[in-house]
């Protein structure tokens, strides 16, 4: 009997659903830990660059691909394969490395490899990926409202599913990391702690002088990002994306995405050098 009633109490005790400020407080925790070990591991990361004009057709695209080796501040990252066309006069001209510029004044291009680096290539990041993006951070949870909303299953895991919002209406200055910009929702795994999937909606909108007078606007801002588990606390971002469309000062529209995939995990020590080279086709 007294078996049973431990069984039962266990049961009970794992059934019950922690406070939201211990939830996140754990994923707090876990995020910066994750982040630590990260640096043991080398992985192959694939990117995926497009702008596409209003007709439909590909204005620019690059496919990049690069080994990544975290280290204790940012990564250390190796291009190994490029890929990328432009058009010009109907028709597409390849190109063979990153920052290509095939006139003076290039759009297209500074847009893109400033989309990279802001999206993809954060220097203070283990894996390229803007810690404000995602705002699980213990920084970052504090500029954020979380509710929880609901206790399921995802991917055959018990997950906690947590809306969050931002504490103020965010303003322009927010944007550079002020306060925080983003509506989103998060999966996080309930018996580790660590997020699954994380999506999120721009939460600022231009002002219509901006959007009235410059002709300058953003729509559909937007990103998601899913982790797995590669070994014992070590959780990395295996898909990370978005898609969202610009126009600016009337003449100029574009509907942007980029997408971002890591495979090919291995651990290593810390002081290796990123070893991945090109596979012979």
């Amino acid at each position: 009997m007294k078996i049973l009633l431990l069984a039962v109490a266990a049961g009970c005790a794992w059934g019950q659903t922690p406070g939201l400020d211990q939830i996140m407080s754990r994923v707090a925790l876990n995020q910066a830990k994750s982040q630590d070990l990260r640096e043991s591991y080398v992985y192959r990361q694939t990117q995926v660059l497009r702008l596409v004009r209003v007709s439909g057709k590909v204005a620019r695209e690059e496919q990049r691909e690069y080994g990544i080796a975290p280290k204790a501040r940012g990564l250390e990252r190796k291009l190994i394969r490029f890929e990328g066309r432009y058009q010009s006069g109907g028709h597409y001209v390849s190109y063979g490395k990153p920052g290509y510029r095939y006139k003076g004044v290039d759009i297209d291009g500074e847009l893109l490899d400033s989309m990279a680096e802001d999206m993809m290539h954060d220097r203070g990041s283990r894996d390229g990926i803007a810690p404000d993006l995602f705002p699980l951070t213990y920084h970052q949870q504090l500029k954020y409202n979380f509710t929880l909303e609901a206790t399921e299953t995802y991917r055959g895991r018990r997950v906690y599913r947590v809306r969050f919002t931002p504490k103020r209406k965010p303003a322009l200055d927010d944007l550079d990391g002020g306060g925080g910009i983003w509506n989103g929702e998060a999966l996080i795994d309930a018996g580790e702690y660590q997020p699954m999937r994380v999506t999120t909606e721009l939460a600022w909108k231009a002002p219509l002088a901006v959007k009235t007078l410059l002709g300058t606007n953003v729509h559909g801002v937007g990103f998601a990002v899913s982790y797995e588990k590669v070994a014992d606390g070590v959780w990395f971002p295996v898909s990370y994306g978005g898609e969202f469309r610009v126009r600016a000062a009337f003449f100029y529209e574009r509907t942007i995405s980029v997408a971002m995939t890591n495979a090919d995990f291995r651990h290593t020590d810390v002081a290796s050098n990123v070893t991945y080279q090109l596979e012979d086709k």
